[in-house]
């Protein structure tokens, strides 16, 4: 019954087409001061008032919120997701008649105009328009009324919402105009294609964090989270819209340029607002129509104005946080599966990647392995002596990741539950009750995690003294968080439970991100402050980033799950959350050996690198496959590990910056309009580009190469190529990007390894990069500025590594072992130097063929200045 509340909200506002808005600005309530505009909006139908308030905040970004002037009850604002408060800039009026205003958005001749009648905003550079808001007259306010009968309130909004909520139906929407655009992305997560289609005739984009069996793909549908930002662009602008809403929320999209309203200005620098006018005809420019409908809560977006890419994702950052910076540990190999027997099986799990000299890292343990699905407990048979199993993986340095799902086993005989029912902090039923599901564990309660009192107690249970077994080198796993309830209403909680004062529906997609929030906390408190967590989440929302990585959830062994999976992290990754991935194999049924080769191969280039599969599956362990199948599978990893240094440089730059690791060419090469809608090949940073196998039986590929005049080179080949083509690439099955380095059984055991660096020279690009060096797991990087961070750039033959940090103080024995550059000439020496003055001739061998350059064993330390000349 409860499905049909959100549908009916759903068909009111989709019932409402573009037209004549009923909302009008009063002109006369308007009040300017030095952080925002205020002004009232009156719904002429109904004479109800919303409060609109405008921010123009540092950065580039417009704020703009609109609630109920008098609700008859506050209505729900998201709490937690803001890092803090955004820094406002004055707003300055321009003009004002009795058609409306004109406020200076600061430099590069932006400007805000807000028409009177009907209510609308422009936001204006130069003579164009950016982005309008409520053009189509979509603005729609459900206000809060006191129950009336019931006959005649069924009458008057066509559905009972009024039957779940005891001030009646309280859904929003708004509808947003960007001239010039046809591309948009984001608001994940769905599985479809990194291009987001219109909705036209069809469902809308669904915003609802749920536990999904078997999901379908390319389809609008909901998923286990929810990110409420969409990215608008074009080869003149990127653009960011982001709906601060935690309620369910449907986004429709509509694009075509027949038919499309253009604005044109007639005015000149002070509006007059009869100088607006539309029109239609052969000369349109695209145009992309997005309406955001939210079931409750308050319209509150911030709208990001780039207009660079790399300037929207730090705006984004700016406002929700970056990327948590992952342990180093955390970018290797993960072995998982539901479940892994016993100690026993973990030791021979473990043997196993040593004898087939395969590295990994983690290995996890899934529900299987607590009393009872006790959550913070072992099953004492199957695991009698956790500490001993957590310790022979620590004596080879890997380390283990259990599962901590929040639903609480209803057991009179189990602390966590006693404790939570004993201090009231499990979410409550509309009758005041503790609220019960069934999950797991059968019959559960869910605690509150939107009350910081439980997510401060919850994190205290992470204590080593408290999780009874629990280790340095245990990390934590929060599935089902969306939340599931397996006999609730499309298996998640009920609307009308209560967090608090305020019912789930109000912030049913908060939820998951509190869950890892509070599980985050706790790993970081166990160890004082000093050690970086790592918890995967399941279900997310906006700043989810803040607190480790996600995973696309129960994905299926098919070849058309593997595709997808590189829309949906890229997805992800251009709405800040960085550390994303989909199980290697596909959770669900077996996956072919050929299709698992593919998924190592993929998987080894995305950013959480796990293999994953359901209990009812075979094993399927690296070496089960065939000595060739191993091998190949081995390779696979052992290139993940042989990339770790440039991983944790783009981890260090996500973390600090917004910026994403694994991206679309479209953020590196803006203009290239052949970029844009591409999803089935991607980059990782700016210099790696990866186009995985992803056909069944597929014996090439057409990989697109940008930048007109640069050059790309093969990694395994070092075959040199010019941008701006497409290249096919015949392939093998064991055709797979790759890069030669020392490989040990575990990313810790290669702490002080050398490195090898890898120069690629263009005419047109000038060759830098980077190199980041800290102790990998602590925050001391980010305390005590314990770390290196060096730029390498080659310029007048000479390849030179210089401190982007001085105020840092990290010392690391590792040196340079080899330094490759591709696309070189021959030189008749090559010289170190040092800043002590010393010159050291370095051997070298040339490859006239392939025109690459080997100079070996330089010696020098990783962390100090030096100069290498070729003459």
């Amino acid at each position: 019954m409860f499905i049909r509340v959100c549908v009916c909200a759903l068909r009111r506002q989709r019932a409402l087409k573009p037209g004549q808005s009923p909302y009008r600005a009063l002109l006369e309530t308007l009040e300017l001061t030095n952080t925002k505009l205020t002004l009232q909006l009156i719904n002429d139908n109904n004479k109800v008032r919303l409060l609109l308030e405008l921010y123009r905040l540092q950065g580039n970004m417009t704020r703009v919120k609109i609630n109920e002037l008098k609700p008859l009850k506050p209505r729900f604002e998201v709490p937690d997701v803001l890092i803090n408060d955004p820094p406002t800039e004055p707003l300055s009026l321009l003009s004002q008649d009795e058609n409306g205003v004109v406020l200076s958005l600061g430099a590069d001749s932006q400007w805000l105009i807000v028409s009177a009648k009907p209510f609308r905003l422009d936001i204006m550079e130069g003579r164009e328009v950016l982005l309008s808001l409520n053009s189509r007259g979509l603005l729609a306010f459900e206000h809060l009324r006191i129950r009336k009968d019931t006959a005649e309130w069924v009458l008057n909004v066509v559905c009972p919402g009024w039957l779940f909520s005891p001030t009646g139906p309280s859904s929003i929407s708004l509808d947003f105009s960007l001239p010039g655009v046809e591309h948009v992305y984001g608001i994940p997560e769905h599985a479809d294609s990194l291009k987001l289609k219109t909705t036209d005739g069809g469902d809308p984009y669904r915003l609802f964090n749920l536990d999904v069996f078997q999901y379908e793909l390319f389809n609008p549908m909901a998923l286990y989270g929810a990110i409420p930002v969409m990215l608008s662009h074009s080869a003149q602008r990127t653009m960011g819209i982001f709906w601060l809403n935690a309620a369910e929320t449907w986004v429709d999209i509509s694009s075509n340029t027949a038919g499309k309203v253009r604005h044109t200005h007639t005015h000149t620098h002070l509006v007059n607002m009869e100088g607006y006018n539309y029109v239609q005809g052969s000369s349109e420019t695209p145009q992309t129509d997005v309406r955001w409908i939210s079931e409750s809560g308050i319209i509150d977006v911030f709208i990001m104005l780039g207009p660079t890419p790399t300037d929207v994702f730090s705006q984004y950052a700016s406002l929700t946080g970056t990327q948590a910076f992952p342990p180093l540990s955390a970018l290797a190999y993960h072995q998982c599966r539901w479940n892994y027997n016993d100690q026993e099986d973990v030791a021979a799990v473990d043997q196993g990647f040593d004898e087939h000299d395969i590295p990994y890292d983690f290995i996890w343990l899934d529900i299987e392995h607590t009393d009872g699905k006790r959550y913070f407990t072992w099953d004492p048979h199957k695991f009698p002596q956790p500490k001993d199993m957590l310790q022979g993986l620590m004596d080879k340095r890997r380390k283990m990741v259990t599962i901590v799902d929040p639903h609480i086993k209803v057991d009179s005989s189990y602390k966590i539950h006693n404790e939570i029912r004993s201090k009231g902090f499990y979410v409550k039923n509309k009758d005041g009750g503790d609220y019960e599901g069934w999950c797991w564990p059968g019959n559960s309660g869910y605690p509150d995690f939107t009350n910081p009192e439980m997510r401060a107690w919850w994190a205290s249970m992470f204590a080593y003294d408290q999780y009874a077994g629990s280790m340095e080198n245990m990390y934590t796993w929060n599935d089902m968080n969306e939340p599931s309830v397996f006999n609730g209403p499309e298996v998640t909680m009920h609307k009308d439970a209560l967090h608090g004062n305020w019912e789930n529906r109000d912030l049913h997609n908060l939820y998951g991100l509190y869950v890892q929030m509070a599980t985050a906390e706790g790993l970081i408190e166990r160890s004082g402050g000093v050690e970086r967590p790592f918890v995967l989440t399941r279900a997310f929302f906006a700043g989810s980033q803040r607190y480790g990585a996600v995973w696309t959830g129960d994905n299926t062994a098919e070849w058309e799950h593997l595709k997808i999976s590189i829309p949906m992290c890229l997805s992800l990754g251009l709405v800040g959350v960085s550390f994303c991935g989909a199980d290697v194999g596909g959770f669900f049924k077996s996956p072919s050996t050929e299709l698992l080769v593919r998924w190592y191969q993929t998987g080894a280039y995305q950013p959480f690198f796990r293999a994953h599969a359901h209990l009812d599956t075979p094993r399927r362990e690296p070496w089960l496959f065939g000595p060739e199948n191993t091998a190949l599978i081995r390779e696979a990893v052992r290139q993940r590990y042989a990339l770790l240094p440039y991983w944790y440089q783009l981890f260090y730059h996500a973390h600090h910056s917004g910026q994403p690791v694994m991206r679309p060419l479209w953020v590196e090469y803006p203009q290239d309009t052949a970029t844009f809608s591409m999803d089935d090949q991607f980059l990782l940073g700016r210099d790696l580009l990866v186009h995985p196998v992803t056909e069944e039986g597929g014996r090439g590929v057409t990989a697109y190469l940008p930048g007109k005049g640069e050059v790309w080179f093969d990694v395994h080949t070092f075959q040199k190529h010019n941008g701006a083509q497409n290249l096919y690439i015949p392939v093998t099955i064991s055709s797979v990007a790759t890069c030669l380095a020392r490989v040990r059984r575990s990313s810790s055991c290669m702490e002080h390894d050398p490195y090898t660096l890898f120069v690629a020279l263009s005419p047109k690009r000038f060759a830098q990069g980077e190199l980041y060096i800290d102790d990998g797991h602590t925050f001391n990087f980010d305390k005590q500025k314990q770390f290196i961070h060096r730029r390498l750039s080659f310029a007048n033959k000479a390849l030179s590594s210089r401190n982007l940090a001085p105020g840092s103080q990290f010392i690391t024995p590792s040196w340079i072992e080899k330094i490759v550059i591709l696309g070189a000439s021959k030189p008749s020496k090559a010289t170190l130097k040092t800043p002590d003055g010393k010159e050291n001739l370095l051997e070298f061998e040339f490859d006239a063929s392939m025109s690459v350059l080997t100079l070996r064993k330089p010696g020098v330390n990783a962390g100090v200045d030096w100069t290498v000349v070729l003459q």
